[in-house]
């Protein structure tokens, strides 16, 4: 993970992510790289059709929100320590794309030459991170999303969970935080009664992490009131976890806005790091 992109909005919350961001580059000694993104967005109908919408920015307006993102980025990079990419010093480093304001479209294709994206948690509230945002990268880039949770986490690799249900979405998300799974102390394989699709049990996917030299051992939990990500959350914290690994929109997306689901709920609500992959 040597190849880190924080899109930055001059308005939101995005000081846990930028922290969460050089917690991981601090572990593999990465690159961070920022880009300023739009809060203007299309509007979207339950049926997945997008209709544009005029830009509320004159390209003066948009120049001056890239540069409060740039200079709210860099001067935290700085506050931090940490060194310019040009300057070649040893350890983590920053640069900042310089293509002006982006949009959710263009996380979506840049972040395809980065190892992760690092966004904040998705919940609604004014300044966080929108689900558009979260969404352009997970199913568009091909690389695994990292969710920062409200208060920047101190670690990584003291209990990591896998959310295992069994789905692609699942197994990608698990080989995409093999780097981070071969350093955690402890990794637990969670499932749970019910639920999931067909496939290889819990048991079987911690056998073949073991395999990899990870401490991995297989747990399975009752999900009486079949609320996944309500029981996920509750058993992770109960594992004193500090990394979640799980796959995104096993169900359809639609589906999910409609009647909810795990990954849904997760995004929402999480208070630790959540790796997803879809």
């Amino acid at each position: 993970m040597k190849n880190i992109l924080v899109p930055v909005e001059d308005h939101g919350v995005v000081e846990q992510a930028l922290e969460t961001a050089l917690l991981l580059a601090r572990t593999f000694g990465s690159y961070i790289e920022g880009m300023a993104v739009s809060s203007e967005y299309p509007v979207v109908l339950p049926v997945d059709i997008a209709i544009g919408v005029p830009s509320p920015y004159t390209p003066e307006s948009r120049a001056d929100i890239a540069k409060a993102c740039r200079e709210r980025f860099e001067g935290l990079m700085l506050s931090k320590g940490i060194a310019r990419a040009a300057q070649g010093v040893p350890g983590p480093s920053f640069g900042w794309r310089q293509d002006g304001l982006m949009d959710d479209a263009d996380i979506g294709s840049y972040g395809r030459v980065f190892d992760i994206t690092v966004l904040g948690r998705p919940d609604g509230s004014d300044g966080q991170t929108r689900l558009a945002t979260v969404e352009a990268a997970l199913f568009e880039t091909g690389r695994p999303v990292l969710i920062a949770p409200p208060q920047a986490p101190r670690t990584f690799d003291q209990t990591a969970v896998i959310a295992w249900n069994r789905s692609t979405e699942t197994a990608r998300a698990v080989s995409a935080s093999m780097p981070l799974l071969t350093r955690a102390q402890r990794v637990v394989v969670l499932e749970l009664e019910g639920w999931g699709t067909s496939g290889p049990s819990g048991g079987e996917l911690s056998r073949a992490l073991r395999n990899h030299g990870i401490n991995a051992e297989a747990v399975t939990a009752a999900d009486p009131q079949n609320k996944p990500g309500e029981t996920i959350l509750t058993e992770a914290a109960a594992l004193g976890c500090d990394l979640l690994i799980k796959g995104a929109y096993t169900q359809s997306r639609l589906r999910q806005m409609f009647f909810g689901g795990a990954t849904s709920h997760i995004l929402a609500n999480t208070t630790i790091p959540v790796l997803m992959a879809h």
